[in-house]
């Protein structure tokens, strides 16, 4: 099938997951995840409709957006080194992966300099997975208390990766705890902090996202095949 097919079938799909859980689908947004992908295809995929893209490695989108420009918008789903917070800032409308303050605080920095309030996802790690990046769960509210003071970030709500499996339902527990995790810090009423978006769910268990509260959900693969590796930075 083409990129343009893949797209349609996967917000269909979207759609009916949330049609299921009594949610409107277009509380849910499509990250496409353009990680490793060649830009020829990432321009079909935003010709076929993709207005969000999703990338792993800042110097690998770098390049992409300045090939590609502002066709779209460009978030940053991948892990985030320090070093690299002042090119993100100047490159991604939101980055889901801020999971310390150290990098909380180097991206106000660099954000600071340019003049610009970023948007920013805390990433939790739900199963405490040592070889994943996120929070702690039981860490992620004084990170967030402590984040929200500064100035030139804005937290907009949490990220999850949960442990893979060929079976979508090993997701739903780890979902459901992130959701219920955004409940408790929405109740602690943290002054400038919203817990609006709940980026979580990906090719293989994205439905699942969905049906458990999933404002966006990042799905490479089912909309452009396997990754090329080769092209990996």
């Amino acid at each position: 099938m083409s990129i343009a097919n893949n797209l349609k079938t996967v917000m269909g799909r979207i759609a009916s997951a949330a049609k299921r859980a009594g949610r409107d689908p277009s509380s849910v947004r499509l990250i496409v995840v353009t990680k490793t992908v060649d830009v020829e295809s990432i321009r079909q995929a935003v010709a076929a409709g993709a207005s969000v893209l999703g990338e792993n490695r800042v110097q690998e989108a770098r390049e992409k957006i300045e090939t590609l420009g502002n066709r779209a918008r460009w978030h940053l789903i991948g892990h985030l080194q320090t070093n690299k917070a002042k090119y993100a800032v100047k490159l991604f409308d939101l980055i889901h992966s801020v999971d310390n303050f150290e990098l909380a605080k180097e991206l106000d920095k660099q954000a600071a300099k340019i003049g610009k309030v970023q948007d920013v996802l805390i990433e939790v790690s739900i199963a405490g997975e040592t070889a994943k990046a996120g929070v702690a769960m039981q860490e992620v509210i004084v990170l967030v208390r402590e984040a929200a003071k500064l100035r030139n970030i804005s937290i907009k709500g949490l990220m999850t990766m949960p442990p893979y499996s060929e079976n979508p339902e090993d997701s739903r527990p780890f979902f459901r705890k992130l959701r219920e995790l955004a409940e408790t810090l929405t109740r602690e009423g943290i002054p400038g902090v919203s817990m609006k978006e709940l980026s979580m769910g990906m090719s293989n268990d994205f439905e699942v996202a969905v049906e458990e509260g999933a404002t966006m959900v990042r799905v490479g693969t089912a909309i452009l095949g396997e990754r090329n590796k080769q092209i990996a930075k």
